[in-house]
This record gives structure tokens, sequence and C-alpha cells, in this order.
């Protein structure tokens, strides 16, 4: 019997590794070998090119059986910024707080996991791990360049738990059932540079432009509903690049976002957006990408069994929620129910990360349980 692994020890060691989006930084390498050790087999895929890649990915499966059970997540990092007290690659425990980059987002929640399984040595069906190493980046080449991957090999999970940090105030306050979607766009109105005084020889692009972003700014898109909050559209910038008080800028430039809901497609808000631009700039230049659309994994047998492992070990009756960002659920969510459940998310991509050693191991606890519950 393989000894249990303590998260924390593993949760230091995952710390150590730069991996800052999309490097590896040795973090995959840490996971292949304690996964082997527990009788994991363990793929290593490297997908893309520059610029916006090469990514490490990682998939490791144990088992054959129905049902099979996944845990998604990701090695990468943001990057640390200036200012930490502590080294952001060198895991430091003070005041019963373990500091580190990547110590709530992510790689809190792997070690809880990877260690969980090793304490429950008897569990059926087939577990598996879908861990990237571009969930932090633009996402190109992570986790759905592993879905092709498995897709390819006809892999199916039933259930798929995506270990992002969701608690709000307490450990096992908040399990996410689905996530808005995101898409940003860009516009660019092209006019014609003159000297102020000569209004007549030039064509200020910023009309248009504040035309349109009139126009956007009273678009109500929806009201929300049971699970979602309301879609907002939110103007990010406007450039012109203008360094001179005596000219009328050639170009102006708009970049904006909308956080939707289910009651909308990605590609139709895109339209809509176009469609006014078209009206109020012809022929200015729109670009738009969409990063994931919403959805929704309705309550139901899996938010119930995430639900009762935590009730058994923190007393606690979660909150379902849609609210925050995007994580890779939004890919993910197309092959099976999916919930995402971890640690508190109050120190994620800030100076000084830190979580709670505590709260590492009653995640274990937890996450032992929901094991249990959906493979023993």
């Amino acid at each position: 019997m393989t000894d249990a692994i303590d998260p924390i020890a593993l949760l230091e060691e995952l710390i150590a590794c730069p991996s800052i989006t999309p490097e590896e930084g040795g973090a995959q390498a840490v996971l292949e070998r304690a996964l082997t050790g527990l009788g994991f087999d363990v793929t290593r895929l490297v997908s893309g090119e520059a610029p916006h890649g090469p990514v490490p990915n990682l998939f490791a499966t144990r088992g054959s059986a129905g049902p099979h059970f996944a845990f998604a997540g990701h090695t990468d990092v943001v990057p640390p910024g200036k200012g930490w007290a502590t080294d952001p690659f060198k895991a430091e425990t003070k005041g019963g707080l373990l500091y580190g980059r990547g110590a709530v987002d992510m790689k809190g929640s792997i070690a809880a996991f990877i260690a969980a399984v090793s304490r429950a040595p008897d569990l059926g069906g087939t577990l598996s791990f879908i861990i990237t190493g571009d969930e932090e980046g633009l996402a190109i080449h992570g986790t759905r360049a592993l879905m092709d991957w498995m897709a390819e090999r006809s892999i199916v999970p039933d259930m798929i738990l995506v270990g992002e940090p969701t608690s709000q105030n307490r450990l096992g306050d908040t399990i996410k059932i689905g996530r808005r979607g995101s898409v940003n766009m860009w516009i660019d109105v092209i006019g014609r540079q003159a000297h102020v005084a000569y209004p007549h020889e030039g064509d200020n692009p910023l009309r248009r432009l504040f035309k349109i972003g009139t126009r956007l700014h009273e678009l109500d898109l929806d009201d929300g509903d049971e699970w979602f909050q309301p879609s907002n559209l939110e103007v990010i910038t406007v450039d012109v690049g203008n360094q001179a008080t005596n000219v009328i800028p050639g170009e102006a430039h708009l970049r904006l976002n909308i956080r939707f809901n289910v009651h909308h497609t990605g590609n139709e808000l895109v339209e809509r957006v176009r469609a006014i631009v078209e009206e109020e700039a012809p022929g200015a230049r729109f670009e738009a990408i969409v990063s994931g659309e919403a959805f929704l994994t309705e309550p139901g047998p899996l938010s119930d069994l995430v639900g009762a492992a935590i009730g058994e070990v923190t007393g606690l009756t979660p909150e379902l929620s849609t609210g925050g960002g995007t994580s890779d659920a939004r890919f993910l969510h197309t092959l099976c129910p999916i919930v995402e459940f971890g640690l508190l998310n109050a120190t994620m991509h800030k100076l000084d990360e830190a979580v709670a050693v505590e709260d590492v191991r009653s995640l274990t606890e937890i996450y032992g349980s929901i094991l249990r519950r959906a493979l023993g």
C-alpha cells in the first residue's frame, strides 16, 4: 500500500515550481511522479506553438470501469509581481498561513486532491486528472487541446470536479454550478488627421466612436434570473494616442468586454455590437473573440454529492453560485455534469497569496469524502 501523501509537503513542492503561464516550471513533473506512484497512467502533452505556446498539459487515469470521475485543474500561475513579503516561489508558513504564488489558485487544491486519492486506496470505477498549463493565459492550447486528445480516444468522464478556489468567507461555503460567458471586442474607427484650426480638412473619428459608446451604454441585455446576475457590457478603454493639443486624431480605438449569462451566446452579442458599429461608423475595423460561453449545471446528483461531503467535514450547507469570472469549466461542461469547489479565493492573484494550512487539510478530507461517495 502506498504511503499517504502529505498535502502540505506536496503543495510546498508545487509552489517551488515557477510555472508562470505557459511555463511548466517543473510542476507537472512533480504531479507525474506523485500520480505514477499512486498507480495512474500519466500522459504528458505539449500543444501549440509560439506566440501562445507551447503549452504543457497532463492527463492521468486509473481504472477502466464505471463510473468515471475526473478532477480538473491547472498548474500555471499568474506572474507574482513586485512587493512580496516572502519569495513567491518558496513556500513559507507564518501564523498558520502558507504563502506562495499558486497556494490558492490552484496548486493547493491539486495537492489536496492527490493527497485525498492516496488516502483512499480501494476506490472503484475510473479516476482521471485533467491538468493544463494554460488556464491563466489565453486557454487556446490548454484544456481544449486536452479535450481534443480525449475525444480521439473516446474518453468521456461521467462527472467532473474543478478545483478552482470558490469559497468566499469559509472553506465550503460556496460551490460553482455555472459560469457566465465572456467576449472581448475591439473597435477601430478611422478618420483623417488635421490641424484643429482647419477642421474641414480633417475627420475626427471620436465623434463616431462616442456615438458607438453611447449606444453600447444604453444596451439593455437582460435582467438575469434565478441563477445568474444580469449580463453586463463594460467599455475597458478608449484610446487615440494623441500627444498634441492641436491635432485632430486620425484613429480612435475602443475595447469592451461583455460578461453574459445563459440568455445569450457569444456570437449573438458579437453581431448585436457589430450592427451598431456598422450603423454609426461604416468601414470601421471590428474584431471579437468569444473566450467562453455561459453554462449551468442544474442542481442535482453531482452538486448534492459535493454538498454532502462539505457538510460532513465542515457542517456547512454550501451556496450554489454562478458568480465570478471564467474557468476551464467553460469548456469541460460540454462533456458531462461539472461543478467547481476549492479553497478561499480572497488572496488569489494578489501579492502575498496565502492559504490556511488547516484549510488545505480540511479540503483533503472533503475531497476524500467526495471520492468515497462517487467511487467508493
